[in-house]
């Protein structure tokens, strides 16, 4: 069973760029964005680039080990809708060319550990929604 919702999946299939957040041995934050995939044979999401191994992001989140990384974007007439997944991340020889030809081969691979979704699990956030409806959940 994945740890993502249907709902979440079509979402995540249905993006291309998201955005990648690491931190680096001082503590200092990163955020970058990267091409993706969500891995359904791994439940995983893949984090890809033209040429990502000699890259910060690449070198903070396999030191570290940990990354959060959102997809999102706005739906006119509705409001914004976001994927956060923060997770355990390492280091994959293959895979970048899954995400897009013009990509590396190698990868980071996220594994989810907790999941933050608005306006993909049938709610919205529009002006009209009131409280914006959070579903976040840990799932390690």
């Amino acid at each position: 069973m994945s740890r993502f919702t249907p709902a979440e999946i079509e979402y995540l299939q249905s993006q291309r760029l998201g955005r990648l957040a690491t931190v680096n041995e001082r503590g200092d934050l990163h955020v970058v964005p990267v091409g993706f995939r969500y891995n359904p044979d791994e439940d995983t999401i893949d984090l890809g680039g033209h040429d990502i191994v000699p890259t910060r992001k690449y070198r903070e989140a396999v030191r570290h080990g940990r990354v959060a990384f959102v997809i999102d974007d706005v739906v006119p007439g509705q409001g914004p809708r976001f994927v956060e997944v923060r997770g355990t991340v390492r280091a994959v020889p293959e895979g970048g060319k899954a995400i897009s030809p013009n990509l590396a081969p190698a990868i980071l691979r996220l594994t989810p550990t907790y999941i933050v979704s608005l306006g993909i699990n049938g709610e919205f956030a529009g002006p009209a929604a009131g409280p914006i409806p959070y579903h976040g959940r840990k799932v390690e």
